[in-house]
């Protein structure tokens, strides 16, 4: 038994007097290419990661609920004879908006849970314990709901309960993630496929800045406000574009100037980025890492250059990896301004990128880096004890 799984039993067996009817682990993602574009009509190519939130779930015998969150070392009872609304305690709310739709399919139950994902990181530790509830009662009540259903569940109590506007990728990376593969997913249509990613003598590492900038609510409205202007400008000059899908550099050089700079730099980050997700499942099918590599490289400069969602700290780390020999790409991953950059490495490199990236990161900004080796691995599951 893992530390983690055995630690939320053990919380269990405390908190409710008898064990657990099931123990169940949701993970965290990354997204290997693929950023800013699940709104732009693009693809994304992410994968869950081996690391956990873990619950522990058993019927309570009444209509309560009592929920434990381990580490914040807090609980929440609720009755499920009541409307659910939400509430202060936001941790709370990822679950409270699983249960709302679903509880008159169901009784009262009780859950512990504890995460291996690092909060704040850009992980999507939200998404993790959203499908790890969705998925825990699917299978103590026996819902009969899909993998999609789950995924969407995940993503509408984060809409209602949470009040945060995401799309589906975090949600969906998590239920329908493989070991050792990658998601192809339209975030459109939900159509995907999976691509192998054995990264032999490789390795993905991610290097948490532990900033997270303001701009990251406002600069992610401003640019999807510039990217849909920008697509409407070029839908009047050539009607036969419904989406970036559909367009070009080429079509982009031939609007640049009714387009502006600003919005021509984001609708050019935007129709490269939708080529390089092609690219890099490519890349993968053919085990060319170095491809990969660069392909991640171009997608920083991108996000840096011409989306502008990148900053100081993200930019030093990308560049620090980029400079150290073994490092063949290196990125920020998510929404920007702060968070987490992701990392494409050979495995003998690794010493060297902590040693050296830690040094350097807190003498320029006095901030300890965390560093995270990660693995692809299984979406989420039933743990088995035996």
């Amino acid at each position: 038994m893992s530390e983690l799984t055995e630690k939320v039993i053990s919380a269990f067996r405390v908190n409710f007097k008898h064990e657990p009817s099931y123990t169940i682990l949701s993970p965290g993602r990354i997204n290997i290419i693929g950023e800013h574009v699940d709104y732009n009509d693009g693809f994304v190519l992410p994968a869950a990661i081996d690391k956990y939130v873990c619950l522990a779930i058993a019927e309570s015998g009444t209509s309560q609920c009592t929920l434990v969150a381990l580490d914040l070392d807090k609980s929440y009872t609720f009755d499920l004879n009541t409307e659910l609304v939400p509430v202060a305690d936001m941790w709370a709310n990822y679950i409270l908006g699983v249960v709302a739709p679903l509880k008159k399919q169901f009784k009262g139950f009780n859950i512990t849970f504890s995460s291996t994902i690092p909060m704040g990181s850009g992980l999507s530790s939200s998404a993790a314990v959203e499908c790890g509830a969705a998925f825990a009662l699917n299978t103590l009540f026996d819902l009969g709901l899909s993998k999609e259903q789950l995924a969407k569940l995940g993503q509408k109590a984060e809409h209602t309960f949470v009040g945060v506007k995401c799309g589906i990728m975090d949600q969906f990376a998590s239920v329908f993630g493989k070991a050792n593969q990658v998601i192809k997913l339209d975030c459109n249509t939900l159509a995907y496929e999976y691509y192998p990613a054995n990264l032999g003598d490789y390795c993905l590492v991610l290097l948490d800045s532990k900033v997270k900038h303001t701009h990251l609510t406002s600069g992610y409205n401003t640019r999807r406000y510039e990217v849909e202007t920008g697509l409407q400008i070029i839908k009047n000059a050539f009607p036969e574009v419904n989406s970036y899908r559909d367009c070009t550099m080429e079509l982009l050089e031939a609007v640049k100037d009714g387009l502006g700079l600003t919005l021509y730099k984001r609708c050019s980050f935007v129709v490269q980025e939708i080529n390089r997700v092609g690219e890099a499942v490519e890349a993968l099918r053919n085990n060319d890492f170095e491809t990969l590599g660069k392909l991640m490289n171009s997608t920083h400069e991108g996000l840096s250059a011409d989306y502008e969602v990148s900053c100081d700290e993200l930019d030093f780390l990308v560049a620090q990896a980029q400079n150290l020999p073994g490092v063949l790409g290196a990125r920020m991953m998510g929404g920007g301004f702060g968070g987490c950059t992701i990392n494409l490495l050979k495995k003998s490199a690794l010493l060297k990128l902590e040693d050296e990236i830690q040094l350097a990161y807190k003498k320029r900004f006095g901030i300890d880096l965390e560093v995270y080796k990660v693995a692809i691995s299984e979406g989420t599951h039933l743990y088995n004890q035996n």
